[in-house]
């Protein structure tokens, strides 16, 4: 049964009162393949653009989008994060990869937060970048692992 569907089969935000208060945690990632001419840019690192440097950038949007999850996602719960850490870095083949770990103490879970913290970082490099090439590929956005609430959960082959 899905949870956000109620028993007339209408939309509606899980009831999450009589829930306990618990440690949730979540990593999410994100994988922005690059062309060869946006990988040169960063072949020290981080660039630098017009609109500043590109993974501090993302880093900062990434955190902002976490924190306003519930204003983007309907029947997200508003919650007020304890931890929303982003890191990027790129991979050997010189994609970038983006990995957003959130954590709070609530009665609701933390996954929407970090998947919106890697995919909002990941769209940050895409126009950031943009003025290089238009064939930069968001190609990957996953939950890695959870914990808190009913189960935790941890994807199989993670890094």
């Amino acid at each position: 049964m899905l949870s956000h569907v109620d028993e007339k089969n209408q939309p509606t935000m899980v009831d999450v009162s009589g829930k306990a208060v618990t440690r949730r945690t979540a990593h999410a990632r994100a994988r922005v393949l690059l062309p060869p001419v946006v990988r040169a840019a960063f072949a020290g690192g981080d660039i630098q653009t017009p609109k500043g440097p590109v993974f501090q950038t993302a880093i900062i949007a990434g955190t902002m989008g976490a924190k306003r999850t519930s204003e983007l996602i309907p029947f997200c719960h508003p919650i007020g994060l304890d931890a929303c850490r982003i890191e990027i870095a790129l991979d050997p083949a010189g994609d970038v990869l983006i990995d957003c770990t959130t954590r709070v103490e609530h009665r609701t879970g933390v996954e929407m937060e970090a998947l919106t913290g890697a995919s909002i970082a990941a769209l940050t490099v895409y126009d950031m970048c943009k003025a290089l090439s238009h064939e930069i590929v968001i190609a990957e956005l996953r939950l890695v692992s959870k914990t808190g609430g009913k189960s935790d959960f941890s994807a199989a082959g993670s890094r």
